[in-house]
């Protein structure tokens, strides 16, 4: 099985993030306005932590067991 997330990059771009969780634009920036998928701006570009995109599935298979 092969993996959106790229595997050298330590922070996605919201594009990553959506083929990743397979979520809508709207849905990745609801994440992170809410904080539950914390992010970084860098000039304008808007990144989020590999780190933090795998914890929050972590958190989502949790909530659903």
């Amino acid at each position: 099985m092969t993996t959106a997330m790229p595997a050298s990059h330590e922070a996605l771009k919201v594009p990553e993030v959506m083929a990743a969780l397979r979520l809508s634009r709207s849905k990745v920036y609801d994440l992170i306005r809410s904080k539950q998928l914390p992010s970084f701006t860098a000039g304008r570009a808007r990144r989020i932590p590999l780190d933090a995109v795998r914890e929050y599935m972590r958190n989502q298979v949790e909530e659903a067991a």
